[in-house]
């Protein structure tokens, strides 16, 4: 372990530097590049234009059907053609592509869902790696710090006038701090090619260091958040348009009550009489077993929509919730950060000046 914290502690300028030699990276090129390149973002984009090539499908008529046939019943006997096409009752097939559009809309908000959440853990990760980046940073200074009193306390004791256990506590001290970079490099390291995971990269191609961020204030109170969230989730909206799908099929069991119909025309020449001919027939498919189908149809339509009714509304109570809670972290974050800028770190900056002052003039322990 020791020869380990000793080899982190030669090679850390290194890796600082190496770091520093690449080009700094913003949040918004990172999101942008995400947009871009996202395999979950391009896969739902896809299943968007995949629920979209639905909706002209099941609004056309079935394709028609041709026969060809010979008769040889005396005294008629010849060939015989004919063409037959199925009509769906009124109003079904509006139905269907209603029913389909309101799928395309509803994958469309999944879509939008899908990049706000990998934008939404983009930042997360980004943020985090921020926090890294700061951590090296003031663990470094730190550290330099630390041997900044090492050597002190090595002078002072080479005339007698500190105690060894000076010297022993600011080098075990520099050591804790190599070991704290050391699992603060595995994490940086971890984040990276999460980040890279994200966009489309290779995990070990190279990221710049993340840019200084600004800490912005909540610009929004918790009552102007939740009316944000009826206006604009996609997740509300996507669940608002499966109620409206579940509406529309709900509408179309009830109307499989009423028949759908079969337009058969047919041609026919007699060889034996030197004739030709035609016969033209309509027919009806009968709903006989609709206590069985039809009226199961429509319940199963019924429960369909209900149970994406109560999912809207556990949906909406869960973002709800979530909002409070993310509010109330934002809002003890604020207070911390103005805690620690006011307070804490003006106070801690004044002690660490004149323990440095005391100590080199041998007045502190």
């Amino acid at each position: 372990m020791k020869s380990a914290l000793l080899w982190l502690g030669l090679m850390w300028p290194v890796f600082a530097a190496t770091r520093e030699n690449l080009p700094q990276v913003s949040l918004e090129q990172l999101i942008q590049e995400a947009r871009d390149h996202n395999p979950e973002i391009h896969a739902m984009r896809q299943r968007w234009e995949s629920a979209r090539a639905v909706v002209p499908q099941v609004q056309t008529l079935p394709d028609p059907k041709i026969a060809v046939g010979y008769t040889d019943i005396a005294p008629m006997k010849g060939p015989m053609y004919g063409i037959s096409q199925e009509i769906p009752f009124p109003g079904k097939l509006a139905l269907k592509g209603e029913i389909a559009s309101r799928e395309a809309e509803r994958t469309e908000q999944d879509y939008l869902a899908t990049q706000l959440t990998v934008i939404a853990r983009l930042k997360e990760l980004f943020y985090e790696l921020c926090f890294i980046h700061k951590s090296n940073q003031v663990i470094t200074k730190n550290k330099s710090l630390l041997e900044g009193f090492a050597k002190t306390a090595e002078a002072r004791y080479s005339v007698g006038q500190a105690a060894q256990q000076d010297i022993l506590r600011a080098q075990t001290e520099i050591s804790r701090l190599l070991a704290r970079l050391a699992i603060l490099e595995q994490r940086r390291q971890s984040l990276h090619a999460e980040i890279n995971r994200i966009l489309n990269r290779l995990p070990s191609d190279p990221l710049g260091a993340p840019r200084e961020i600004r800490i912005t204030p909540m610009r929004h109170a918790l009552t102007e958040l939740n009316t944000l969230l009826e206006q604009g989730s996609p997740l509300l909206r996507g669940q608002q348009k499966g109620l409206e799908r579940g509406n529309q099929a709900v509408a179309l069991a009830n109307r499989q009550y009423y028949p759908d119909f079969e337009l058969d025309a047919r041609g026919q020449h007699d060889t034996a009489m030197h004739a030709e001919g035609y016969q033209v027939m309509l027919r009806v498919q009968v709903p006989l077993y609709f206590a069985t189908k039809q009226r199961q149809g429509v319940r199963e339509a019924v429960a369909s929509r209900e149970a994406v009714l109560q999912d809207l509304q556990a949906l909406r109570q869960d973002l709800l919730a979530r909002i409070k809670d993310n509010v109330a972290q934002a809002e003890r974050a604020e207070q911390l950060v103005r805690l620690l800028r006011d307070g804490i770190i003006p106070q801690s900056r004044l002690t660490l000046a004149s323990a440095q002052a005391s100590y080199a003039v041998g007045k502190g322990a």
